[in-house]
């Protein structure tokens, strides 16, 4: 099996290599300090299994579990943490397993053997626990066959189109397939509701206005386009606009 090692601290990475040294069928394919960083090796080493650090800086493990979703072949996930505050959402996560550091031989050839047979389970049920979990910093997007990460704050606005929702910020436009429903319903704090089709980031409101067609249309900050506000959200986007505006 093809471990990749992820942890913040250099010599978690290197104890934890030195006891997947000693064990049979494993094998060290690569170490990453932050989880941007482990998303990337992922798709460019394809490990059967990522040993991964919870509290980490900028992305961390759990949220780095839900972008790896967008691989085609997932790892399977084995968190580890020096805390066990984050058992419950480690397991909601289905993590194949959770170790507590120190971490022993005998528990991580354990985690290993359990993970042999769960990655395709754990796949699915990652992407059900997104789905109810705490809202992602980052939107994964794959873009002529790569990850892209792109911040959530920088979004001005996610449009349904079939079975992709645009993403837009104002360096361009990538494709996902998400719902608009469940990107509304894991950023209700940040986005609101425009249209049936659209949200758009509360912050970067700046005014409504009726084009000739008597149709009233949003303005974001540094995006050109206009989008559409049906009848039953003018007064929901007056209203944030009044507040933003206060």
């Amino acid at each position: 099996m093809r471990v990749l090692v992820v942890d913040d601290e250099a010599p978690a990475r290197e104890r934890l290599r030195r006891l997947l040294e000693g064990l049979d069928n494993c094998s060290v394919c690569g170490e990453a300090a932050t989880g941007q960083a482990a998303l990337a090796l992922s798709e460019e080493r394809l490990p059967d299994i990522l040993l991964m650090d919870i509290r980490m800086p900028g992305m961390d493990g759990l949220e780095a579990a839900r972008h790896l979703l967008a691989l085609e072949q997932p790892p399977a996930i084995i968190f580890t943490t020096a805390y066990n505050d984050h058992a419950l959402e480690a397991f909601d996560m289905h993590a194949v397993d959770y170790l507590l550091k120190p971490v022993r031989r005998e528990r991580l050839a354990e985690a290993l053997d359990n993970a042999r047979r769960l990655t395709r389970v754990q796949a699915a049920a990652l992407q059900q626990a997104g789905e109810r979990g705490t809202a992602r910093t980052r939107i994964c997007a794959r873009v002529r066959g790569s990850l892209q990460l792109i911040p959530v704050e920088e979004v001005r606005y996610f449009q349904a189109d079939q079975k992709y929702v645009t993403v837009a910020t104002p360096e361009g436009q990538v494709l996902i397939e998400e719902t608009l429903k469940s990107l509304e319903d894991e950023f209700r704090e940040q986005f609101i509701r425009v249209h049936r089709n659209a949200l758009v980031a509360v912050r970067y409101l700046c005014g409504l206005e009726k084009d000739a067609g008597g149709h009233f249309r949003v303005q974001l900050e540094r995006v050109d386009e206009q989008l559409e506000v049906s009848r039953r959200h003018i007064a929901d986007v007056r209203q944030r606009i009044k507040l933003l505006q206060s």
